[in-house]
């Protein structure tokens, strides 16, 4: 597969910054690219530092330099391109940091503090024309990827409606948050929104063309009371421990429904303080048929029996992506499924190549900051409220993206 393994032949230095659990499995996938080179790493703890070289070293490559100040790699002179998996909250701030000493950027998902956040992306990205993109990669997932070429062949007739969810049952990630150094406890015990949008949000966007003929213009979130993960702490680390004691901010279950410019909506639920089996809870329903995640089921209106469902695995392969086709042929790496590395890959072709970012920073900007309009909307009683237009009125006429390569 000659094209996922660089356009020109040329070889990307990169620096790393974050390498915790996911941080170092994206780190792991880097380093079998021949065509990347880790060039320096970052992280808050020595013992992530050590183990991350390891893995470098491990695989016959020169030892990265290593920091714990992330203006050190962006700094450097050997680091062309930066790669961000820290916590949530210093995404745009190293992203933001990158971008105005000109180094193209790709920063691990979660969602925004605050609008201005967002803005500064947007304002940064246009001031310096360098390049970000989100690493969103349940956008390069099969049935995602696979769907996306349905809906652009027409088969699901015009889109009406979509929903997403992040449902995973984080109650062990979150109840241990302290002791094990993850952030996103402090999320939960001080926030109440969609935290974690964008991977029911993102595959959505693309199938409705957000930012590029089509945009969401308001939405309004609701949130249940929380008691999932203090009951679980309460039954497994004891009554005395702290979390047992704590009320987290976070309702156990966040809905929120958005409207978009063009008619259509979206419902994306957030769900991981309650037991339950993983799902993206993915719905992509128009004037000709319904495609539902779970249960895998699809029924399209004179191919499908009246009234019945069928399995979405015939037509998974009737409609495979080009991407995927290609990809399954030359083998399928690691990283949930595959799409980390097609998500990694689209980064650093569209570097060496010098393309536009398949996930851009308009996307990055309007995808995270879903979480804190809803933080505002379940603080006002459910209120809608507009979601701003970071394009400033490009979004009317920035043309679709290619599905075709990487780019979609």
């Amino acid at each position: 597969m000659n094209r996922m393994i660089g356009g020109r032949g040329q070889t990307l230095r990169l620096g790393f910054i974050g390498l915790g659990k996911r941080g170092k499995s994206l780190l792991e996938l880097l380093v079998e690219m021949p065509d990347v080179e880790i060039a320096a790493i970052s992280d808050l703890y020595e013992d992530r530092l050590e183990e991350a070289a390891r893995v470098v070293t491990d695989m016959g490559r020169p030892a990265p330099a290593s920091c714990s100040d992330y203006r050190e790699v962006i700094g450097r002179e050997d680091v062309e391109a930066v790669i961000i998996a820290s916590s949530w909250t210093s995404h745009s701030e190293i992203a933001i940091a990158a971008m105005q000493v000109g180094k193209p950027v790709a920063s691990e998902v979660g969602g925004a503090a605050s609008l201005e956040e967002c803005w500064q992306l947007v304002r940064t990205y246009e001031a310096t024309g360098t390049p970000c993109m989100l690493l969103e990669n349940c956008c390069y997932g099969r049935e995602e990827m696979a769907l996306l070429h349905m809906v652009r062949q027409g088969v699901f007739g015009e889109l009406i409606h979509c929903q997403g969810a992040y449902g995973h049952d984080l109650r062990d990630e979150v109840a241990k948050g302290i002791e094990n150094r993850h952030y996103r406890i402090h999320n939960y015990l001080r926030r109440n929104g969609d935290v974690y949008p964008t991977h029911g949000l993102g595959p959505a966007a693309k199938l409705l063309n957000i930012n590029r003929g089509n945009r969401m213009t308001k939405l309004s979130s609701m949130a249940t009371k929380s008691r999932g993960v203090r009951d679980w702490a309460r039954r497994h680390l004891g009554e005395d421990h702290p979390v047992a004691r704590t009320e987290m901010a976070l309702g156990d279950v966040v809905t929120t429904m958005i409207q978009c410019a063009n008619g259509e909506t979206i419902l994306l639920t957030h769900d991981t303080s309650l037991p339950r089996p993983y799902s993206r809870g993915g719905r992509v329903q128009g004037t000709r048929g319904i495609w539902m995640e779970d249960g895998g089921v699809i029924h399209l209106e004179g191919r499908s029996p009246l009234h019945e469902w069928e399995p979405f695995e015939h037509y998974l392969q009737e409609y495979e992506h080009p991407l995927w086709t290609e990809y399954m042929q030359d083998g399928v790496r690691g990283g949930h499924g595959g799409m980390d590395y097609l998500c990694l890959r689209a980064f650093v072709e569209s570097v060496l190549q010098e393309r536009e970012m398949p996930i851009d920073v308009y996307d990055m900007a309007s995808w995270m900051a879903v979480t804190a309009l809803s933080e505002q909307s379940i603080e006002t009683g459910s209120a809608a409220v507009a979601i701003p237009d970071f394009t400033n009125g490009k979004w009317m006429n920035r043309e679709a993206a290619e599905p075709a390569g990487i780019s979609f």
